[in-house]
């Protein structure tokens, strides 16, 4: 996730073809930011925009936060790592005004584009490298979300244990871990934790993933928490075969593999919404003050818990209420940034 160098069309041309409209592209965005107004929205991902998770929701908010003020939203989804620049490039010829690097791992490449065409970009976890009219950022508060599902699932478990299962070193796995474990214990102080890591950027891992969950489920855990990109798909697969016999609940992260839930295991996810986000990043680029402060992804502004039907309604109350009070700043929850920090909230 925080390594991340993701369904309308997108027609890719050749580098030379780049060059050559390069000059008329510029002229557009010039004419465009002198009337600060975001017409048109571009938004390049790393995995295709169907993944259920952190591609999927970044190409529906650009597309929410698009349609709330009739601009039009160009999809650069599935491009990797190896030749992001040219795609960034396409998309500022090709007359964007608001350009959404969606990945930590384009938040270099991203600024010189945007300095190179006049087109303002949005990055993430790169809050010191903001610059008045053209680049912001988003940091995450990604642990208030993971307090709800520890909640949840210390209100679930019938074992008293719950599993944690990361794809990587990654330090909104590791926040999340810490957030999780905290929420659980507001429920139970005595619960239990088992935890296992895939590798160090084994995202889309789904056999790595399937393979630690099935190993935190036998040594007991009836809730599984897991944090991975491709590698969810995995864990969903270790939580489905284990519920053949005695039931065990997946919670998963940032987006909502409901409609593959074949076998009814997804007890919720945490969802990560970038719409509010994106609305205030356009409003802000309109009104001339964008660039000058990072965004922050947290409860008050788009994180939040899915709901879904396995979900008893009191146990949903409390979720709401902790929610709120999160928002509000009454609930306090420690920031596990590091494996040290994460593991350490776990004993």
């Amino acid at each position: 996730m925080g390594k991340r160098l993701t369904h309308a069309s997108f027609a890719t041309l050749a580098i030379g073809s780049l060059l050559v409209g390069a000059t008329s592209g510029a002229a557009v965005h010039a004419r465009s930011l002198a009337a600060n107004k975001v017409l048109k929205i571009g938004i390049a991902t790393p995995a295709k925009a169907n993944d259920y998770g952190w591609n999927q929701q970044g190409v529906q908010a650009a597309k929410a936060a698009g349609a709330s003020v009739g601009a039009t939203v160009t999809v650069a989804d599935g491009i990797g790592y190896d030749n992001v620049e040219p795609v960034l490039r396409q998309l500022a010829t090709g007359g964007a005004n608001f350009i959404i690097a969606q990945a930590s791992g384009y938040n270099t490449l991203a600024p010189r584009v945007a300095a190179q065409f006049k087109v303002p970009v949005i990055t993430y976890d790169s809050p010191k490298d903001l610059k008045q009219g053209l680049v912001s950022d988003i940091e995450t508060s990604s642990q208030q979300g993971a307090y709800l599902a520890g909640v949840l699932a210390a209100k679930t478990t019938k074992t008293g244990t719950l599993g944690i299962v990361l794809s990587a070193a990654d330090t909104n796995w590791f926040k999340q871990t810490g957030g999780f474990a905290t929420g659980a214990r507001s429920v139970n102080p005595h619960i239990k934790f088992l935890f296992a890591e895939i590798g160090q950027a084994a995202y889309d891992d789904a056999a790595g993933g399937k393979r630690v969950a099935q190993s935190v489920i036998s040594g007991g855990a009836d809730v599984v928490f897991g944090m991975g990109d491709g590698a969810s798909f995995g864990y969903l697969q270790a939580v489905e075969t284990a519920s053949v016999g005695h039931k065990v609940w997946f919670i998963d992260v940032i987006g909502d593999k409901t409609p593959i839930d074949k076998k009814h295991v997804l007890l919720s996810s945490v969802l990560w919404d970038f719409t509010p986000i994106f609305k205030q990043a356009i409003a802000d680029i309109n009104a001339g003050t964008y660039g000058t402060h990072f965004y922050n992804l947290d409860a008050a502004h788009g994180i939040s818990l899915l709901k879904t039907p396995y979900i008893p309604a009191p146990v949903w109350t409390l979720i709401q209420a902790d929610s709120k009070a999160i928002a509000a700043g009454t609930i306090k929850i420690p920031l596990t940034a590091t494996e040290a920090a994460a593991k350490a909230s776990l004993k």
